[in-house]
């Protein structure tokens, strides 16, 4: 998910890997369905909102609290005017960003209810009402991470997941696309249009959204009877079809090679995004200037679609474990472009990401998952995004490319439409490669840094040895690392070597006929570290 646009960094410090989660989740009731009918005008922001949330009591209860941001100081906010269930009034109370419901009487294990909340105002954020490019009113939901919240009454926590339904009403000229399938589109009075989309498989509100503006639309191909669709606007429609077809060729990559595509439909679409992109399920936003005609985007859409199986249908059970979406999406990009155009690109990515994870280092030095962060905004950095990829292609040299692919199988197949953690991953791929992963998954996930290496070298001639001397110099924790090195002979012959790297301090006698021309570590780029290199 969103490739970024702007580097949001944190100087949070790491403690325990199982620290609570910030968020106060109510496990008392399980969300399986919304169904949100919304009422947009030209006149102003305002909008009016009427939802039914089905739900399930897992255990007995007496109030319902469910996220719902309230009027502020600015005028803008929900109020709600009225809940009702079963067409009886209930009493209920707005606080800061919760709404409490009280029940005319205990629930029982098990009952199932469908709460009526009706309510109106202007958003904070998550629906933002603004111009396009080209001067035209739109509107387009922004949920991530947990800004649904504004305009959407649900439980905004990635654990909750559950179908939901848009039942939009808007004056006629506007096209309105949201999550799953289209199933009714009818005109009404007054210049009026309502459009019902329906999603029946379970999301997390970060992943649900509407797009409402002038749009053309396409169907560029129908892949294993999904529907690839591209949404632009109607002044870029012929750039917008061209760069948006790249799709195809992603997902059927995906498709082959993860498992099935877990929605019935994928719809791209031109849009307003704080981000460079969005993976809303099934209807994915990319920032406006995206459309060019020049097809300069195949990697940013290869990302978004990455995450329609990781982060939305296999989703994180809590924000400090979001690098199971967006590493995921990070390293996946790169494995279709190593697919599609060959090991010299993906080299050219994964080389690129290791920089940006050391520029990063220099600021900030903190682990993967880093549970002492409390507002899931600060998840994103180039830890979740290019470090947590590098530990999955570090994961791919230690356990062997065929290993690597089934593990990602039997990880998705197991946690496809559900919640998962970072333990989950593990146990995966301990589970298909018969190995303990535990050190692996310990230094590179929940230890901060990676190693830095000051390197020695030099070659008894008398004894016919290169000598080396590797000292690890990051001021955390060491690690335990394979470490490949090559030597050029004079004649321009490579040999390759590998030495294993597990103390502060590391030294190597390696037979050798003559003075090695030149020493390159990691040639074929397999671990994340920088490293200077010095003939003593």
């Amino acid at each position: 998910m969103k490739s970024f646009l702007i580097c949001l960094l944190s100087l949070c410090a790491a403690t325990s890997a199982y620290a609570r989660d910030f968020y106060v989740r109510n496990s008392a009731i399980d969300i399986e369905r919304y169904r949100y009918f919304i009422e947009l005008n030209d006149q102003n922001s305002q909008i009016k909102v009427k939802a039914l949330v089905k739900l399930r009591s897992v255990q007995s209860v007496n109030a319902i609290e469910l996220d719902l941001g309230g009027v502020d100081q600015s005028g803008k906010g929900m109020l709600v005017s009225a809940v009702s269930f079963l067409d009886q009034k209930l009493s209920h109370q707005q606080t800061g960003d919760k709404l409490k419901i009280q029940l005319p009487s205990a629930s029982t294990v098990n009952d199932a209810l469908e709460l009526v909340i009706e309510y109106e105002g202007e958003p904070r954020s998550g629906l933002h009402i603004s111009k396009n490019k080209f001067g035209e009113r739109v509107f387009f939901a922004d949920n991530w991470p947990d800004q649904g919240r504004q305009w959407l009454v649900s439980v905004d926590h990635p654990s909750d997941k559950a179908a939901v339904e848009f039942i939009i009403t808007a004056p006629e000229h506007y096209a309105v696309v949201a999550n799953g399938l289209k199933i009714e589109e009818s005109s009404l009075a007054g210049g009026r249009k309502l459009t019902h989309w329906r999603e029946d498989v379970a999301l997390p509100v970060k992943v649900m959204v509407i797009g409402v503006a002038r749009f053309a639309m396409q169907e560029s191909a129908k892949l294993n009877d999904v529907s690839i669709t591209s949404w632009v606007f109607p002044q870029n429609r012929n750039e917008g079809f061209h760069d948006y077809r790249v799709a195809i060729k992603a997902l059927d990559f995906f498709q082959k090679n993860i498992g099935p595509y877990p929605y019935k439909k994928l719809a791209n679409v031109q849009s307003k995004t704080r981000f460079g992109g969005l993976e809303n399920a099934n209807t994915i936003f990319y920032f406006e200037n995206s459309v060019t005609g020049k097809g300069e985007q195949e990697a940013l859409i290869a990302h978004e679609i990455a995450h329609q199986w990781f982060g939305n249908s296999a989703t994180e059970n809590d924000w400090h474990h979001v690098w199971l979406s967006e590493g995921f999406a990070t390293y996946f990009t790169n494995l279709y472009l190593e697919h599609t155009y060959g090991r010299e690109r993906f080299v050219k990515h994964q080389l690129a990401n290791r920089d940006k994870v050391i520029r990063y280092h220099q600021k900030v030095v903190r682990p993967i998952v880093d549970v002492t962060i409390e507002d899931p905004k600060n998840v994103l950095s180039p830890n979740t995004y290019e470090q947590a990829g590098w530990v999955l292609h570090m994961l791919r040299q230690e356990l062997g490319d065929e290993i690597f692919w089934r593990g990602i199988r039997h990880y998705y197949a197991k946690f496809a439409e559900k919640n998962a953690m970072s333990a989950d991953f593990q146990a995966s791929m301990e589970h298909v490669s018969g190995k303990d992963l535990s050190q692996f998954f310990q230094q590179w996930l929940y230890q901060a840094g990676y190693p830095k290496l000051g390197v020695e070298w030099r070659f008894d001639s008398v004894k016919k040895e290169l000598h080396l001397k590797i000292e690890q110099l990051q001021s955390q924790a060491q690690f335990d690392f394979p470490l490949e090195f090559a030597t050029q002979s004079d004649d321009a012959q490579f040999q390759l070597h590998s030495v294993r790297i597990q103390n502060s301090l590391s030294e190597f006698k390696i037979p050798m006929q003559s003075l090695p021309k030149s020493i390159s570590l990691d040639p074929m780029v397999k671990l994340l570290f920088e490293a200077k290199i010095e003939r003593k």
